[in-house]
């Protein structure tokens, strides 16, 4: 079987195939490993589209049989060379500048042994004798440890991982390599999520086996990062977190909702953990269109949206009922963000939003009820506290979330009609900004103090009513509030 390289972009791959030939011309061995490789297999054997690759920046070649300093040689011809490590090495060339930049790493084969608990305690020690199946053995997963010869295309398979992706399962390359970098039960996890690949028992023994308690809350968090962003159904992910062990050592806050009740009229899929992973694949198919940050927002605020039901949930009158729950779920919801240390993303406060979202995520079926009767200042009011496209979404995929065998489809009625509203009013993004300011009430003679904010409050609170529209009104409206105050 020989992989189509072009696919990972001709120009690179040019580079990349000349480069080979020259570590080969000196007595070594050369090939592409790593993810981009899995990715080019999965397209030969059909199960993604070429045009589902991301677009090819970072390209890993392992250099067999060549010494490190014949191998700096061989790379310095072809541009500046960047070294990383100390026992072992990792050359580094850039080529092109900006969306063109393309990054390459070389390394030599390495050898590991474990010195002490965590992530970190490695001896790591290159060595270009080592075999390609001694080498690829410390790969996390068989579908990882396949190598490509970039200037032949042909594929090096020690483990099977070919065979493991046409069954689309995920099985660990070596048991007792796999055990000593816990971050790798959470790369199974969202492997799992992103590909949709199921997980071999045995593999999933083996990681509930895992301390993973030593690993520090960034790395965490890159893992459910991708899980959240590029899986089309995370809950595949989470569902595999849950039998992997990964929520009760993590995420306490998720655990609690196994098996907490819902009633079945509203909720007919069945806990508010069934209900979260239906969501949360819902809010995937909502969020292609916004940056990023908003995109990890949303996500987030899914996944925490009913994180207070467990803590309200009781039967009333015969019915299960979680009353409160929006605001229960601000402190939890709180302690999970701080468990992977999120607060803000290319400048955005994705953690105040978060929490926004989830202190609100009944309002725009609340409205709804109330269609007849709520105002346009509600509605301002509440773009104080989340951005309300954002929470359409959130509401929305709550409300879709929701299938079951036995029930009618849910629908989003009331998410549209209260999206209509918001597009209407012009609150999308945020609350009207305050048409008057404290240098207008200056120019009316008010000395700096206490009072000038009282009255900018007053102001705003009749511009978020409708009573005020510009700037006029609002002066005018300052200048009755100022003589009242004086009779």
């Amino acid at each position: 079987m020989k992989l189509e390289l072009d696919l990972a972009g001709k120009k690179a791959m040019g580079l990349i195939q000349k480069i080979c030939a020259a570590i080969e011309k000196e007595g070594g061995r050369a090939f592409l490993v790593g993810g981009l490789v899995r990715d080019l297999a999965m397209v030969k054997l059909g199960l993604i589209g070429s045009k589902d690759l991301p677009p090819a920046r970072d390209f890993d070649i392992e250099a067999y049989q060549i010494d490190a300093e014949k191998l700096r040689d061989v790379l310095a011809k072809f541009g500046r060379v960047g070294a990383v490590g100390e026992a072992f090495t990792v050359y580094k060339l850039a080529f092109g500048h900006a969306e063109n930049r393309i990054e390459l790493d070389v390394s030599l084969p390495r050898r590991e042994s474990k010195t002490g608990r965590g992530h970190r305690g490695f001896l790591v020690v290159g060595d270009p004798d080592m075999t390609i199946e001694e080498a690829a053995k410390r790969r996390d997963l068989t579908i990882n440890a396949i190598l490509c010869q970039p200037t032949t295309g042909q594929i090096i398979d020690p483990y099977n991982g070919i065979e493991d992706l046409k069954q689309h399962l995920l099985r660990v390359v070596d048991p007792t390599t796999f055990i000593e970098d816990s971050l790798r039960v959470l790369r199974v996890m969202q492997f799992a999520a992103r590909f949709e690949f199921r997980i071999s028992e045995d593999t999933k023994a083996l990681c509930r086996t895992i301390d993973l308690l030593d690993l520090p809350c960034e790395r965490i968090w890159g893992e459910i990062e991708k899980l959240l962003l590029l899986a089309k159904r995370p809950s595949i992910g989470w569902q595999a977190a849950l039998e992997m062990g990964v929520i009760d050592q993590l995420f306490p806050e998720l655990k609690a909702l196994v098996d907490c009740p819902q009633e079945k009229q509203w909720h007919p899929e069945g806990d508010v953990w069934v209900h979260t992973l239906q969501a949360l694949d819902e809010a995937a198919q909502l969020i292609s269109d916004l940056p990023k940050a908003q995109q990890i927002t949303i996500m987030l605020a899914v996944l925490c949206h009913d994180v207070g039901k467990p803590s309200t949930t009781e039967v009333i009158n015969g019915r299960i009922r979680s009353l409160a729950h929006e605001e229960a779920g601000v402190k939890p919801t709180e302690q999970f963000l701080d468990r992977l240390n999120i607060h803000t993303f290319d400048g955005y406060n994705v953690r105040e939003q978060v929490i926004g979202l989830v202190a609100n995520h009944l309002k725009p079926g609340q409205f709804y009820k109330q269609k007849e009767t709520v105002t346009d200042g509600a509605f301002r009011r509440l773009a104080q506290k989340c951005e309300m496209e954002l929470l359409y979404r959130v509401a929305k995929a709550d409300s879709l979330g929701r299938h079951a065998a036995d029930a009618p489809e849910p629908n989003a009625d009331a998410q549209e009609w209260f999206r209509a509203r918001v597009l209407e009013l012009g609150v999308e993004k945020e609350a009207p900004q305050a048409l008057l300011l404290g240098r207008h009430l200056l120019d009316l003679g008010l000395r700096p103090g206490r009072q000038i904010g009282q009255i900018t409050r007053a102001v705003y609170e009749l511009q978020l009513d409708g009573k005020v529209t510009n700037l006029a009104e609002a002066i005018n409206a300052a200048k009755e509030l100022i003589a009242n105050q004086s009779n």
